[in-house]
């Protein structure tokens, strides 16, 4: 099964409204930042996830995992090393989300048919800022 296929990228981009970004960071200089300011700036409500900050990062309050998030959760974006993902994908699956998206270099085959299995869709190795500014020029938005 492909994770890359642009039916399901571009179908996540068209529907999602909510993206719980699990490894968010305060750090202007990271994807990890940078990338859901740019979805945010694009019309997507971001919930910051991550057990290290607390307060608000990008004017939302920061949760430090998905089961303290408020739903709903239409996307988990994965801002993790790959070998982090499993348990991830468990999250998103108890809260109820609709897509996991790992992000750029980050893949797990595993995690990955967990998601899928549960009836997620599912993105790997593929940024999400990217996808959206080369698909908002067709029909997307």
């Amino acid at each position: 099964m492909s994770y890359s296929d642009q039916e399901v990228i571009q179908r996540i981009l068209r529907t999602a409204k909510h993206v719980a970004v699990v490894g968010l960071t305060d750090d202007p200089t990271r994807p990890s930042h940078f990338v859901p300011a740019y979805l945010q700036a694009n019309g997507y409500h971001i919930i910051p996830i991550n057990p290290t900050l607390s307060g608000t990062v990008l004017g939302e309050t920061v949760y430090a995992s998905l089961a303290d998030a408020p739903g709903p959760i239409d996307v988990v974006q994965i801002f993790r090393r790959s070998d982090e993902v499993g348990p991830i994908v468990e999250q998103a699956i108890a809260a109820g989300a609709k897509a996991v998206w790992m992000q750029l270099g980050i893949s797990n085959e595993e995690a990955a048919a967990v998601a899928h299995a549960a009836g997620l869709d599912v993105v790997m190795n593929q940024c999400m800022k990217v996808q959206h500014s080369r698909l908002s020029g067709e029909t997307l938005i």
